[in-house]
């Protein structure tokens, strides 16, 4: 670890030297990337200098408790030394976690599809209650919202809503949502007031560069119409609607939102890309059996990850059995404590991999 550490803290030595060279500064983007490696590396280098710091220090009381002292003066060394030796455990852990290998797609925006399950037009509410619960999460982290494509209910439930969030680490936060999510609730629309039980199902997917994934014209089949509302009536005078159908793969998104057919086809074809990119990602997965599908959890989306108990008030994540009694903060966007529990445990299971393939 420590070799590692010292040739990391080289390169970020390098990339200061290489980002004060005027023909770098005189090129925006070699400079971009360059800062973009140089903010990579900074944390784990800061925690890399703490510790070295840290351990010189603990040495130079150990050299010292070695050497004939007074009563009081080995009492405070004693102390001094487990002070020290128990920051130095704490940051060598916090370097083990900052040496895992990063998820390319950490950085991403997503584009999250949020899709009624079982419950009827209770199941459509729920799912009205996950879009605002994951808009308000993105207000708080000044992340922008921006609806792709839904498909409202009269009651103002969606069968299906997409929407797009952009910001710094956006798929670093919320990869851990995409499964079958459960509702246990009174609904509005049950007089006798019995709780149901409505499930939702969330997909959260990285958005994908024209770079990272170039889709052929060819093999598009592009179809235009016009919107409708809840209920069917024709919302547009003008075929402004559009389906997109990728040929190769039968993928079919359609998109009516906006009043114009070419922001309608941009939304479009931003949902087949993230999908087809999906795709490709998941065929890697089962293709290297050696890397791991997230522990937390199987990442199938068919998997049930969380229950909403409103008459209790409980939240409950079953992939790391963390249950929490905060329903309305958390339906209201209050999601840290769960997301920074998944990502903990996330991280325990891949130290796990990493021991056990150096035991191996």
């Amino acid at each position: 670890m420590l070799e590692k550490l010292q040739a990391l803290e080289e390169k970020y030595e390098e990339l200061n030297r290489q980002m004060s060279d005027p023909d770098i500064l005189s090129d925006p983007s070699s400079y971009k990337k360059l800062a973009k490696a140089h903010s990579d590396l900074s944390e784990v280098v800061g925690k890399y200098r703490q510790f070295r710091q840290v351990t010189a220090e603990l040495e130079d009381a150990q050299a010292m408790l070695d050497e004939p002292q007074d009563a009081d003066f080995e009492a405070m060394l004693d102390e001094e030394i487990q002070v020290l030796t128990e920051t130095k455990e704490r940051l060598q852990e916090e370097l083990q976690v900052l040496l895992l290998p990063k998820d390319p797609n950490d950085d991403k925006n997503v584009i999250v599809e949020i899709r009624a399950g079982t419950g009827g037009e209770e199941a459509a509410l729920f799912a009205g209650t996950l879009f605002r619960m994951y808009s308000r999460y993105a207000e708080v982290e000044r992340w922008k919202v921006d609806v792709l494509s839904n498909n409202a209910t009269e009651l103002g439930g969606f069968k299906e809503i997409i929407f797009m969030i952009e910001g710094s680490g956006a798929y670093s936060r919320l990869k851990f949502e995409s499964g079958v999510h459960r509702v246990q609730r009174i609904p509005t629309t049950e007089a006798g007031g019995r709780i149901h039980t409505s499930t939702a199902t969330v997909a959260v997917l990285p958005e994908a560069e024209e770079v990272e994934l170039h889709i052929e014209p060819n093999d598009l089949k592009i179809d235009v119409y016009r919107s409708s509302g809840p209920g069917g009536q024709s919302v547009n005078t003008t075929d402004s609607a559009v389906r997109v159908t990728h040929l190769p793969t039968g993928l079919v998104v359609s998109c009516q939102d906006e009043k114009s057919q070419l922001k309608n086809k941009e939304k479009a074809l931003k949902i087949l890309r993230a999908r087809l990119y999906d795709q490709l990602q998941e065929e890697a997965e089962r293709e290297q059996a050696a890397t791991r599908r997230s522990q937390v959890g199987t990442g199938e989306r068919s998997e049930r990850i969380r229950t909403y108990n409103f008459p209790q008030s409980r939240v409950t994540d079953h992939r790391i059995g963390l249950t929490l009694y905060k329903l309305d903060l958390v339906v209201d966007g209050d999601l840290d404590e769960i997301i920074d529990a998944l990502i903990t445990a996330d991280q325990v299971e891949r130290l796990k991999e990493t021991i056990d393939v150096h035991h191996d």
